[in-house]
């Protein structure tokens, strides 16, 4: 099971109402709680000893990751790019090479904005949304929950 999967099961039980999956293979086994104060516990059992995530807010996700949405701001045609998990935030892909994208740029749909780590793997963040970017609302090298507000993008 590889970590797409494993964030697809916590939206899965975040947005069902269910109130506990649990997955066993010879190898490993996962048991998502969804916990009456909305939040989520993940254990992770392999032939290591076992994982345990600190519980993350459970929220109303986007359908697909990093999904626009409107932004509460002023200016109401602005676009919201949110992280799709739980990590650390980075700007550009090591400390040496430049941003992804600045304030004032121009990005089209698919092209990456941001890295983000989650259990020592780097996830390339995708542009949902073609426009220029207005504001990035995250410090680099900070820990960003799921769903958290990255940047926000002009359409027009």
């Amino acid at each position: 099971m590889n970590l797409n999967e494993i964030q697809d099961l916590i939206k899965f039980v975040s947005k069902s109402g269910v109130s506990e999956v649990e997955i066993e293979r010879k190898d490993f086994k996962i048991i998502i709680k969804a916990e009456k104060a909305k939040a989520e516990q993940i254990i992770v059992q392999a032939s290591a000893p076992q994982v345990q995530a600190a519980p993350a807010p459970v929220a109303a996700a986007p359908a697909a990751p990093a999904a626009p949405a409107p932004a509460a701001s002023e200016d109401s045609k602005l676009i919201t790019i949110k992280s799709p998990m739980i990590g650390t935030f980075y700007r550009s892909s090591s400390p040496d090479k430049d941003a992804f994208v600045q304030v004032g740029d121009n990005v089209q749909k698919g092209s990456p904005v941001c890295i983000i780590e989650a259990m020592k793997l780097f996830n390339e963040i995708e542009s949902e949304v073609s426009g220029k970017i207005v504001k990035v609302l995250v410090d680099d090298a900070t820990p960003v929950e799921y769903d958290q507000p990255l940047f926000l993008v002009d359409p027009s």
